[in-house]
C-alpha cells in the first residue's frame, strides 16, 4: 500500500515543519520556549498531524467528519509550509555558502589569509538572531496567506463560457446551451452550501442540457452531509432536456487515506446508494450507454477509464460507441478523464466533455500536472472534435485551490452545415 510505505516520509516532513516553526516562534516570542508551553504546542501539533489516520480509522460519525475536515485543511497547510520553509532554508544555505566560504576555510585550516572583504551589513543582519526571527515571521505569514487564499478560492464557484460551432445539422435545433460540471466530490469538504451555490449558477444559465462528467461523490457515501437535502438541491437544477451524468474514478465505494486508495477484494463499483441518490435527484446516469435527444443529437456517457464499475470490465472503444449512431447528427460524449481524444475524433465524435484533472487544483500541481495531460483544462481542438475539460466544482484532498478555479462551464453550441466547426474560445469568465 502506497500510503503505508510513504507514512515514514510524511512523519519526517511533519517533524521538519514543526522543528522549523517552533524554532522561529521561540525566536520571535522567547517565552514559548518554556517547557509548560512547548509541551501543549507539541501535543496539539501531533493531534493535527495524526488527524488523517484518526479520521480514516473512525466509523462514520460527527467526530469523523470533524477530523476529516481538519485533516483536509491540514494537508494544504502542510504543502505550503513545506514549500515556504524549504525555499527559505535553501536561500539561506546558498547565501551562507556564498558569503562565508572563505571564512570557514580559514577557521578549518588555522592559517591566516589575506584580509577578507567586509560582508554586506544586510548579510550580518540576516544571520543574526533577529534576522532569524524575521525570516520565521515572513515564512509564517506566507503560509497563512497561501492557505487562506486557497480556502477562499476553493469556496467560490465561477462560470467559464465557451462558444462552439459544429458542422452538422441537429434537426429542429440551431443552438444548444450546455452546462458542464464535474468533480463535485460530495463528501466531507463539499456539502449543502457549495451545492446551493452551484445550482444557482447553473439555473442562471437557462441551460438546454446539463452534464455531470464524473466524480460526483468522494468515495464514501457516508461522507455526505445530508443525502436527502443534497438530492433535493440537485433536483432543483433546471434544464430543458434533462440532467445526465457519468461516473468517475471516485464514484466507487473505496477507502481513501491521504489521497491513496486501498485495494479491496470485491469489484470496484459504486455504492448502490449512490445510484439511488442520483435517481432521487432526477439525474440520469449513463453507464456505457447513449441517448438520442429530441431525435436531433446524441449524448453518450462513458464509464471511467481506470474504474469502469459494476458490470463493466472493459469499456467500449470509440468506434464501438458510434457504431449504431447516425453520424450525420451531432455526437456529444461525456468521459470523466480526457483520454483517447485522437480516437474519439477519428470515430466521428463532435464534442467531448471531461473533468478529472482539477487543473492541478493547487500550486504547484497546476504546473506539474500539465506534463501528464494533452488538455489539462480548457479547450482543445482535435481534428473536427471539440474537447473541453473543466477544472471542476469541488476539491479532492486539500480543501484549497491556488492558481486554479472552481468552475462550471456554460457552452453555447451552434449547429449548421458550413459553420466550419470552429470555436470562439472561452468568451468570458465571471
Amino acid at each position: 500500500m502506497i500510503a503505508v510505505c510513504l507514512s515514514p516520509l510524511y512523519l519526517l516532513l511533519c517533524a521538519y515543519v514543526f522543528y522549523r516553526l517552533q524554532t522561529w516562534l521561540e525566536r520571535c516570542l522567547p517565552y514559548l520556549a518554556r517547557k509548560r508551553i512547548r509541551i501543549p504546542i507539541c501535543v496539539f501539533y501531533l493531534c493535527v498531524a495524526f488527524s488523517i489516520l484518526a479520521a480514516f480509522l473512525l466509523e462514520p460519525s460527527p467526530a469523523k467528519r470533524l477530523l476529516k475536515q481538519l485533516s483536509n485543511t491540514w494537508l494544504g497547510v502542510l504543502l505550503y509550509a513545506l514549500l515556504v520553509i524549504a525555499a527559505a532554508d535553501l536561500i539561506r544555505l546558498a547565501l551562507r555558502r556564498l558569503f562565508f566560504r572563505e571564512e570557514s576555510r580559514r577557521k578549518l585550516s588555522g592559517k591566516s589569509c589575506r584580509r577578507l572583504p567586509a560582508k554586506p551589513r544586510w548579510i550580518e543582519l540576516l544571520f543574526s538572531r533577529g534576522g532569524h526571527a524575521a525570516i520565521g515571521a515572513v515564512c509564517i505569514l506566507c503560509i497563512c496567506v497561501c492557505s487562506l487564499a486557497g480556502i477562499v478560492s476553493a469556496d467560490r464557484i465561477r462560470v467559464t463560457e465557451y462558444e462552439l460551432y459544429v458542422d452538422k445539422e441537429a434537426p429542429g435545433i440551431e443552438e444548444l446551451k450546455i452546462v458542464l460540471v464535474a468533480d463535485l466530490h460530495l463528501g466531507y469538504s463539499i456539502g449543502i452550501r457549495h451545492m446551493e451555490q452551484m445550482v444557482s449558477l447553473i439555473n442562471e444559465e437557462d441551460a438546454d442540457l446539463v452534464v455531470m462528467a464524473g466524480d460526483i461523490f468522494d468515495n464514501e457515501y457516508e461522507a455526505l452531509e445530508d443525502p436527502e437535502a443534497l438530492a433535493e438541491i440537485l433536483g432543483g437544477i433546471r434544464s430543458r432536456y434533462g440532467v445526465y451524468a457519468c461516473y468517475g474514478n471516485h464514484d466507487i465505494k473505496e477507502k481513501v487515506l491521504a489521497g491513496f486508495t486501498f485495494a479491496s477484494a470485491g469489484e470496484k463499483a459504486s455504492d448502490p446508494r449512490m445510484d439511488a441518490f442520483l435517481e432521487e435527484a432526477g439525474i440520469r446516469l449513463l453507464r456505457e450507454e447513449g441517448v438520442l435527444i429530441e431525435d436531433a443529437f446524441y449524448l453518450y456517457g462513458r464509464p471511467d477509464h481506470g474504474r469502469p464499475g459494476r458490470g463493466i470490465r472493459v469499456r467500449k472503444t470509440p468506434e464501438e460507441i458510434v457504431r449504431e449512431m447516425d453520424l450525420s447528427k451531432p455526437v456529444i460524449v461525456m468521459d470523466h478523464q480526457p483520454r483517447e481524444l485522437e480516437e474519439l475524433a477519428e470515430a466521428g465524435v463532435d464534442i467531448d466533455l471531461c473533468g478529472h484533472t482539477h487543473d492541478g487544483q493547487t500550486f504547484p500541481g497546476n504546473l506539474t500536472a500539465r506534463f501528464f495531460w494533452e488538455n489539462i483544462c480548457g479547450y482543445l481542438r482535435k481534428g473536427d472534435m471539440h474537447n473541453i475539460v473543466t477544472s471542476g466544482v469541488g476539491v479532492f484532498g486539500p480543501d484549497m485551490r491556488l492558481g486554479t478555479r472552481s468552475e462550471i462551464c456554460a457552452i453555447t453550441v451552434r449547429f449548421g452545415q458550413g459553420s466550419g466547426g470552429g470555436i470562439g474560445g472561452p468568451t468570458a469568465w465571471h
